[in-house]
This record gives C-alpha cells, structure tokens and sequence, in this order.
C-alpha cells in the first residue's frame, strides 16, 4: 500500500495531497538540458585519435555524476516530500534516504495562515505558517502550491473536526419537549423525523464516517 494510504486510520481519509511547488524542480529540469547539450557538444570535440573513445567516455562520466548531483537528487527531494491534509492531521514527510516526518493533529492547530510575495502570487504558491497548542512557534512549510487555499481549507477542517469531537462527545437526546440536547443542540416539532434528519446531516458533512 503506498504512502499516504498505509498510515492513515480507519475512519480519516484524504482531503489533499500536495508535493512542493513545481517551479522548485524548474531549474533542474533546465539544468538537465542544459548537461545534455554541453556533454554532446564537448564529445564531439574530441579529437580523432586512439583515446577518442576512452576520452567521450570520461565526458559522459563526468556528465552522469553531476546529472545525478544537480538534476537526480533535487527531483527525488521533490517526490518525496509530501504534504498531506486529512481530516483528522497534517502529516509532513520528507527525505530520500533518511526520512522525517511531523504529524499535526487538527484538534492542536489554533491559527493558520499563509504569507506571499508578488512573484509567489503569480505562480500560486507561499508560505503557510501553522500555530498550534503548547508550541513555542508556528511550524512553517514554504513553496505550498496554492497556499491561500491551503490555508482556507485547514481552517475550515479545524472547525469540522472541533464540531465531529463535540458531536462524538454525546449523542442527541429527546427531551419530550419539542427539544434535543446533546452536541447538536435544535428545537423540533416531531423527534423521529428531526432525529433522522440531525443524523443525515452528519454522515453528510463526514461521509467516512458511521454512527
């Protein structure tokens, strides 16, 4: 089962999944071109002679060990850092070889926001910086595609997953007095068809979940 499916629990799902900016592998990538044309130009300067080929071999050594320096490794950071929200944490993952992670549970984080410049603004990305509970600073994690959206969206699931924990906390009660107390708390006329609608309302806003 591949990451992030294989540390999630039974009932958190995905919400979004997001690598760092793509502009952040658009100088490798260039880069890439860039050795490609200079290692064929600099092998077909290579004179005639008996060490020709042991010589347009050590052009295209030296090539392949700076691919992998300037081009393999930033791509491979790339891929694997991940940033995954879902609707209980955020989880932030990141190295090739040795790996670190931070997990960000929703009920912990209390401000969310997200800081761009005008050039960040054009490609659609930035920062976003994280607050949460008993933590001596925010935790911020630059170059977010789409960074206000992100940061909209953490908010609104922060306040889903505080309303599902006080729903969790009690289930309705029918008092007999047109009245349910309990989480969701609502004034109604009949307490069957009301119940029911309470309960639709629910699986509705966490489809994941079951009562």
């Amino acid at each position: 089962m591949a990451y992030p499916d294989k540390v999630l629990g039974d009932d958190e799902e995905v919400v979004r999944h997001l690598h760092p900016h793509w502009l952040t592998v658009f100088w490798p990538i260039v880069g890439f071109l860039v050795l490609v044309g200079v290692t064929s130009f600099g092998a077909a300067l290579v004179p005639d002679g008996t060490e020709q080929a042991l010589w347009r071999l050590v052009v295209v050594g030296v090539a392949v060990v700076l691919g992998l320096w300037l081009v393999a490794v930033p791509l491979l950071r790339w891929r694997t850092t991940h940033y995954v929200i879902t609707t209980h944490r955020l989880l932030h993952r990141t190295g090739v070889l040795s790996r670190h992670g931070r997990d960000i549970g929703l009920s912990r984080i209390t401000d969310v926001s997200y800081r761009q410049t005008l050039w960040e603004r054009v490609i659609r990305s930035g920062t976003v910086s994280i607050e949460t509970a008993g933590e001596g600073g925010p935790s911020v994690f630059s170059a977010i595609p789409d960074s206000d959206g992100v940061q909209q969206l953490l908010n609104q699931l922060v306040e889903e997953d505080a309303d599902r924990r006080r729903w969790d906390g009690g289930a309705p009660v029918w008092t007999g007095t047109g009245e349910v107390r309990g989480t969701a708390e609502a004034t109604l006329s009949d307490p069957d068809d009301n119940t029911t609608a309470i309960l639709e309302r629910h699986h509705s806003r966490w489809p994941g979940r079951r009562s």
